[in-house]
């Protein structure tokens, strides 16, 4: 098996901060204080800070919500 291909078709599952301000496409101190107000979850590895691809999307889905209800 080339683990090259391997590698390149498995999915990363927990993201920094940074990267996941990318997928939401918000800015880095916007995620840190959605982070801060309990909106967007996060764990902890060693001390980093790392968000499950989950808990991205169900920030996306909050944010989709609370855009409906304003509506």
């Amino acid at each position: 098996m080339d683990t090259a291909a391997t590698a390149s078709s498995v999915q990363r599952r927990l993201h920094s901060v940074e990267a996941a301000a990318a997928l939401i496409g918000i800015g880095r101190t916007a995620t840190y204080d959605a982070i801060r107000l309990g909106r967007l979850r996060t764990v902890r590895c060693g001390r980093r800070r790392l968000v499950p691809t989950e808990w991205i999307d169900e920030y996306v889905e909050l944010l989709k919500r609370e855009a409906e209800a304003s509506a």
